[in-house]
């Protein structure tokens, strides 16, 4: 998967340290030493300014280590000595260098200062710690949502995974693919609720998907096998909301030769089929519930079947595609969207989608998103691919 801006999940996961501030605030104590010296000789002489310099340190201590507040505090308190005796500067005689007032001031300062030093060391060991458990996030969401093969068989795969929050890694959206001996399986999938239990929902059923999908022959018999796991799986939970852990699924298989896909809608948005003229709904009223709530229905999973021909694409996503709203409410057109973006590749198709989402919700994604694009290729690109050149 390619690296989208607000959550990459996949690449080389490196320990970055704690992240660096904006460069304003890096440079704000310099403003505000720049405009206490402004107003000094701009006001007169019994409102002593310089007694401003006071929040210097607090000021540095936003963006800068305990040393930089340190030294900042030493400045301030040569600063308001400076203001406060030399008649060149601030047009009051020496002798106001010692006097009471000017002495509490730079004991004030230094007590700030020193309070400043103190909560600088520890914005930075909260920043640092902050940083761990991001790169240790990352790695769990690389476990969890894995690389996926750019191609498999006469496939071409790319998938997309958003964060609304720009701090979150991990969430409860879920794609994967798996080459079997019953075609390309593929499953996207969206847990009810936030935070660990989500994320520890979504791997079990990822792992029990990429077991079962090379066992069971048969799509509506592997979805049932899901529908089972997850239902112990809230078993063993427990608790007063058993009813409540659900997740919603679409599983789809693409055979080896093509030109069908067999599809079982559990409680999910319906995917897409993209040609070249049109974008069609692959939905028959016929979806079943989500997982763990398949014990409603006698019969939850049916299979249903479409033509899938070569350069057409398939697009499964999770809601927080179609739930993105624009200013005024509007909810995002994804079908229509799609119909203006024209035929795209998958790498080109999603990023488009990526920025297109952004762009409607004002970069204000309010849930997370998971898409999964699959375009089936002619074999005979597929040769040209693989036959190595001959001059």
């Amino acid at each position: 998967m390619r690296s989208p801006r607000r959550q990459p999940v996949v690449g080389a996961a490196t320990r970055t340290g704690a992240p660096a501030p904006p460069g304003w605030m890096r440079w704000l104590p310099v403003f505000y030493v720049a405009a206490v010296l402004i107003l000094e000789p701009i006001t007169p002489v019994d409102w002593p300014v310089s007694f401003l310099l006071v929040a210097l340190p607090l000021v540095t201590a936003f963006a800068h280590g305990p040393y930089a507040v340190a030294g900042a505090t030493v400045f301030a308190v040569g600063m308001e000595a400076v203001l406060a005796g030399t008649p060149c500067c601030a047009g009051r005689p020496v002798g106001y260098l010692w006097d009471r007032h000017y002495v509490a001031d730079y004991v004030c300062t230094a007590l700030v200062g020193a309070l400043g030093t103190i909560l600088a060391a520890h914005r930075i060991r909260r920043e640092r710690t902050l940083a761990d458990v991001r790169f240790v996030a990352e790695i769990a969401q690389r476990v969890l949502l894995r690389p996926l093969p750019q191609r498999i068989g006469n496939l071409r795969l790319e998938s997309l995974y958003l964060s609304a929050a720009a701090e979150a890694r991990i969430g409860g959206d879920l794609y994967e693919a798996v080459p079997t001996a019953f075609g390309v399986r593929l499953l996207i999938g969206d847990v009810r609720g936030k935070g660990l239990l989500a994320v520890e929902t979504a791997a079990a059923l990822l792992g029990a998907f990429r077991e079962a999908a090379h066992d069971e022959p048969d799509l509506a018999a592997l979805a049932l096998r899901m529908e089972r796991s997850m239902t112990r799986r809230a078993e063993h939970l427990g608790g007063s909301e058993i009813g409540e852990r659900f997740v919603t699924a679409i599983f789809a298989e693409i055979p080896a030769d093509g030109r069908v896909i067999r599809v079982v809608n559990c409680g999910h948005p319906p995917p897409l089929l993209i040609r070249a003229d049109d974008v069609l709904e692959l939905d028959n009223g016929c979806s079943g519930p989500p997982l763990n709530l398949g014990v409603l229905l006698p019969d939850p999973h049916h299979v249903d079947s479409y033509p899938f021909e070569p350069g057409e694409q398939l697009l499964l996503y999770t809601d927080g595609v179609t739930e993105t709203r624009d200013a005024s409410g509007t909810f995002y057109p994804l079908a229509q969207r799609l119909r203006s973006f024209g035929p795209l590749p998958p790498h080109e198709l999603l990023e488009r989608l990526h920025h297109d989402l952004l762009e409607y919700s004002g970069d204000n994604l309010q849930d997370d998103t998971a898409a999964l694009a699959a375009c089936l290729v002619a074999d005979d690109w597929i040769r040209a691919v693989d036959e190595p050149h001959t001059s």
